[in-house]
């Protein structure tokens, strides 16, 4: 279990060291197009698409879907795929998919280069990027109530973050369950969902997706939330007052996937997107437009200090824990703290 705290840290460590809506059922050339749900948020997957069909020729058509919502898709359209590939989003989402079938094996061209941790054994999806949990606080907020920026799961508990924490919804993102097999990974699991009935005395609101809490956060309307690293990292750049804190008993961290749905259309386009995937390009193309992943191939230059896990308790759940287990702790979540109150 330590090899993946060792290797996530190598690989933030190592950079630092070094420095439109497509129409179902329609079908086009398998060298020139590509349908595809994207997880990325919707302007990082615009970038990283456009850098892909510079390189490619091949046109990407997308929708962005939260992690629960595109794996109800999958698994819906099973028997008449609308897309050709996943793109983005946690690795546990493509294992409970992989359960369910809607995958397609293939082990890209560059594969060997990405630690086994963030890929599937069996060729199901390619790891292309890294990101733990964290705390995003306003410091406006936090000074309004006399508070410090979180230091423990604990402090979100305090009567002060009374109606005043936005977060991810589990019954939709990846990035709330990621912070159910956290809590699970500090306390256990029972504790962990008491821990969390608790929390709900303080939720303002739950957001459909991982990163809809970050900008009330930034603009006043909420005070605090738990996001993955990308998504505070994005609304902090844009210029505003906020605070990125960890908690001392730790956080688990997201390894952000992609993957060929099984029976795609368009097969070689997506198999040729998985190439670039395991690529030391798309690692750069992250790094230059500050997407900031850090990237599965240890030899991309990652720039940005914020993103150095070196002194970040990271705590390891496999990624086969998480798919297994996902279903069944998304409706515990259901019937103990949103029904249960």
């Amino acid at each position: 279990m330590k090899s993946m705290k060792k290797a996530l840290i190598v690989l933030s460590m190592i950079g630092l060291l070094l420095a439109p809506v497509f129409a179902a059922g329609v079908q086009e050339k398998a060298s020139t197009t590509l349908n595809v749900y994207t997880i990325m948020p919707e302007k990082y997957a615009t970038t990283v698409f456009e850098e892909f069909t510079k390189d490619t020729g091949i046109q990407v058509n997308f929708v962005r879907l939260s992690s629960g919502e595109a794996l109800a898709r999958l698994i819906a359209e099973k028997a008449n795929p609308q897309v050709d590939a996943l793109w983005g989003g946690p690795a546990d989402t493509y294992e409970a998919g992989v359960l369910e079938g809607v995958f397609e094996v293939y082990v890209p061209s560059e594969a060997s280069t990405i630690p086994a941790q963030f890929k599937s054994s069996k060729g199901y999806w390619t790891g292309i990027g890294v990101i733990p949990l964290t705390f995003l606080s306003s410091n406006s907020f936090l000074k309004e109530k006399g508070l410090q920026p979180p230091t423990s799961w604990n402090d979100l508990l305090d009567p002060r973050y009374y109606n005043a924490l936005q977060m991810a919804d589990v019954r939709t993102s990846g990035t709330a369950t990621e912070r159910v097999y956290s809590l699970i990974q500090v306390w256990g699991e029972d504790k962990a969902y008491e821990y969390q009935k608790q929390l709900h005395k303080n939720i303002q609101l739950y957001t459909k997706s991982g990163a809809g809490g970050a900008m009330p956060i930034a603009t006043g309307q909420a005070g605090s939330g738990i996001f993955y690293i990308v998504d505070a990292l994005d609304i902090q750049q844009q210029g505003y007052d906020l605070v990125i804190s960890y908690p001392v008993e730790g956080v688990t961290y997201g390894v952000e996937g992609s993957g060929i749905v099984k029976g795609a259309k368009n097969l070689d386009a997506a198999k040729k997107l998985m190439d670039w995937a395991s690529s030391k390009r798309l690692g750069q193309v992250m790094v230059d437009n500050k997407i900031n992943y850090i990237p599965t191939r240890p030899d991309v230059v990652v720039t940005n200090p914020a993103l150095d896990m070196s002194k970040v308790k990271l705590l390891e759940t496999s990624v086969a824990w998480k798919g297994a287990n996902r279903e069944r702790l998304v409706q515990r979540w259901i019937d103990e703290v949103i029904q249960g109150q």
